[in-house]
């Protein structure tokens, strides 16, 4: 039976953000084509926070609930039946009154080592431009420049304190700065700032802003879009290279590349609807990883990496804790029902094996 109600989609109002919940529009009516979804356009205390906040001014983290609340308290007064969320944004417990109705198929969990195309920079040089105090020669480099090729005392930016982590385990040498904003402002500061020489972003987001990387690694809009679709999307600025970082080398966020789906308890008529789009594998995969972060502690001080994957009839889940810039890294496996039990096993084995 049709509904008789708009069924109201709340989300943030990044790019990013529209985007998922477009996807999620866009599924939504095409499983239910008599019903009518919309979009709740709000603006979360993290958004205020990184408009009014520069990066310099600290490298603490925002809050993972910073980016969820406005969404949350619109479900439970009413003026939304449904947020969508980028599920490493969301705490691990849920207010009381709402439950995840649905976990999407999960998109491209790798990160993305982000630079200035060194044969661009190289043609933009100017041979009479005077040296000043402070000034720092722009860097540039080529195609498939990893985290161990970069040059020793490299700046990375990045607004992430696992990724930052991450880096530091693998080069402590690198220097690693604070960079917030979102996904166009930081590519416009990648090429704009000469003190930075490159920064991680994650894969699902640079693909669901329809962004690609060439065989030649430079970032580009995806070539496979219609043009109908490459109108709705801004390209990205020209000069940027990328190599994709693989989960064995770079473990990702919890819950990263998964979009979620929250609804009201008891919600009889949207929660069915929002469940059509749950993906199993994805479910148990980020059931296992928040398990982990959850008995961890929450991950909000200590950084924390966690992925889980699916190989046969078994969850496969590889997760790290860092502290004072080591990384304590543990690896276990589970029947893929017992997400939850595998997730909290192995949070008790890593948290026995860092107090040793």
């Amino acid at each position: 039976m049709p509904l008789n109600r708009t069924v109201r989609i709340a989300t943030r109002g990044s790019p990013l953000a529209l985007a998922q919940a477009r996807q999620v529009q866009s599924h939504l009516r095409a499983a239910f084509p008599t019903d009518r979804f919309e979009l709740e356009v709000l603006r979360t205390a993290g958004d205020e926070l990184q408009a009014s906040v520069p990066a310099e001014a600290g490298a603490s983290p925002l809050s993972r609930g910073l980016f969820t609340k406005e969404l949350e308290v619109a479900l439970l007064d009413g003026r939304a039946d449904l947020a969508v969320h980028s599920l490493k944004d969301l705490p691990t417990d849920l207010p009381e009154g709402l439950m995840l109705a649905a976990i999407c198929p999960r998109a491209d969990v790798r990160e993305v080592l982000l630079y200035r195309d060194g044969a661009k920079v190289a043609t933009e040089k100017d041979p009479l431009a005077e040296w000043s105090p402070g000034s720092r020669e722009r860097s540039g480099f080529g195609r498939g420049l990893r985290p161990e090729h970069l040059p020793t005392g490299a700046v990375v930016a990045t607004g992430s304190s696992r990724r930052a982590a991450l880096l530091r385990a693998l080069r402590p040498d690198l220097s690693v700065v604070p960079f917030r904003g979102n996904v166009g402002t930081r590519l416009a500061k990648l090429l704009q700032e000469d003190r930075i020489d490159a920064t991680i972003l994650a894969a699902a987001g640079l693909s669901r802003l329809c962004y690609d990387l060439a065989p030649t690694g430079a970032l580009r809009l995806d070539p496979r879009l219609s043009p109908a679709q490459k109108a709705l999307c801004e390209p990205p600025p020209a000069g940027i290279l990328g190599t994709i970082l693989e989960p064995e080398e770079f473990l990702p966020a919890v819950g990263q590349g998964a979009v979620a789906l929250e609804v009201r308890v008891g919600d009889a008529e949207v929660g069915p609807i929002a469940s059509v789009l749950d993906h199993f594998n994805t479910r148990q995969a980020v059931l296992a990883e928040r398990a982990f972060l959850r008995a961890m502690g929450g991950g909000c001080r200590s950084p924390i990496a966690g992925y889980a994957r699916v190989v046969g009839h078994q969850l496969h889940l590889r997760a790290a804790v860092f502290d004072n810039g080591k990384g304590c890294f543990g690896d276990d496996k589970a029947p893929v029902r017992e997400a939850e039990r595998l997730g909290i096993r192995l949070a008790e084995r890593l948290l026995s094996k860092s107090r040793e």
